[in-house]
């Protein structure tokens, strides 16, 4: 018996040994988030030795007029990280909106969180239509936004900037969706980059959506 004994206080012994190589092996190593929208990949000199790296696309800066009357600025939105919604009066994008409605609740205290619907449609008179589905949707001030403007301007954000096309050769890297975008979701970083891509009509991708702006959200408050 004495031979089992000490054969299993060695094993005791060893296991919180082992935990900690286990951790200190493992333990660093968490979920990252994808970049989306490569632009080029480019040769860079570390070390002495070159290697090749993927640059990102970095959406360009705009202003669009607000549900509150004034024109707000992307550098005003993306302090922190914004879930961005593609608005055009379906009953798709109607379905999208009020899922959002969960995801304002959850962040409500976040201030690096926002919200931002694209309303593709601002009619005669787009102030009045902004205020009209802010009231609608329950829009929190500084916490969703609603935006607008010509359609020229919408179209280059939609097909040049977040690159949503029903098309996937049109454009390199592009998202493929329908046309109109209705049902899509895009998380965008401080940096201006796409981060996830989500379908705004299934539950399950709103909780990945969820999960995923906790995941950014640590990667803020706990740099590499």
């Amino acid at each position: 018996m004495q031979p089992l004994k000490t054969l299993l206080l060695g094993l005791l012994l060893l296991v919180p040994v082992l935990a900690f190589l286990f951790l200190y092996r493992f333990g660093s190593n968490r979920y990252a988030l994808p970049t989306y929208l490569p632009d080029r990949v480019d040769s860079t000199q570390v070390g002495g030795n070159w290697q090749r790296d993927t640059v990102f696309h970095q959406l360009a800066t705009f202003r669009l007029l607000a549900s509150t009357g004034r024109e707000i600025s992307s550098a005003e939105i993306g302090q922190g990280l914004y879930i961005a919604q593609f608005y055009d009066d379906s009953p798709a994008s109607d379905r999208v909106a009020q899922a959002l409605l969960r995801v304002q609740e959850k962040f409500r205290h976040q201030p690096r969180v926002r919200l931002v619907s694209f309303v593709l449609d601002g009619g005669p008179q787009p102030a009045t239509k902004l205020e009209t589905l802010a009231v609608r949707y329950g829009t929190v001030a500084g916490k969703w936004w609603l935006l607008t403007g010509s359609p020229d301007t919408l179209n280059r954000l939609v097909l040049k900037e977040f690159r949503l096309t029903s098309d996937p050769k049109r454009l390199p890297g592009a998202v493929y969706t329908a046309n109109p975008p209705a049902g899509r979701l895009l998380l965008i970083d401080r940096n201006r980059r796409v981060r996830g891509i989500y379908d705004g009509l299934d539950g399950r991708e709103i909780d990945r959506l969820l999960t995923e702006v906790t995941v950014q959200l640590y990667d803020y408050k706990h740099p590499h």
